[in-house]
């Protein structure tokens, strides 16, 4: 497997991690799951030339707004393996280690904080929404677990590559 596809691989399955957190999460402590509908509401506003919304809970649905906003989030996913891989290369692949996954995981935490919640009317690192600080502990959280999800994924890429080499 070359070094884009184990990129796909890997964020797909720090990804699919990060989503049975969310499922997991109401029970264990209460948050509830991410809504990936409205992610795709604002990608889907975005090819209308809107951006910024002050709710986007209250913005016209679009259609396929549940398909987008999974595919993005995927997409995204996927995208931020690429900075594990693009940074720390072919050696962290050889031999996976917690340190970089984790910071690219919880780097990765400023995308939702400083460009998402903004854009979709919470705030400034959800400082709009009822619980700024529940809000940010869970996007740290999750985006932590993301990063679990990377360290794991990398070591299942690499069990891969070396049972069929």
């Amino acid at each position: 497997m070359g070094t884009f596809a184990t990129t796909v691989v890997l964020g797909i399955l720090a990804t699919a991690l990060m989503d049975l957190w969310g499922l997991a999460r109401p029970r264990l402590l209460g948050w509830p799951r991410p809504d990936y509908r409205l992610v795709g509401r604002w990608f889907a506003h975005m090819g209308r030339g809107r951006f910024r919304h002050h709710a986007i809970a209250a913005a016209p649905p679009r259609p396929g707004e549940l398909a987008i906003g999974w595919a993005a989030h995927y997409l995204i996913g996927t995208s931020f393996a690429g900075l594990l891989v693009g940074g720390w290369g072919d050696a962290w692949l050889a031999r996976p280690t917690l340190g970089p996954p984790l910071l690219v995981g919880i780097g990765t935490v400023a995308a939702p904080l400083l460009l998402m919640q903004p854009a979709m009317g919470a705030g400034i690192a959800g400082a709009r929404t009822r619980r700024p600080w529940q809000a940010r502990l869970q996007s740290l959280v999750t985006h932590a677990v993301f990063g679990l999800g990377l360290y794991g994924a990398g070591w299942v890429t690499h069990a891969l590559h070396t049972l069929f080499h």
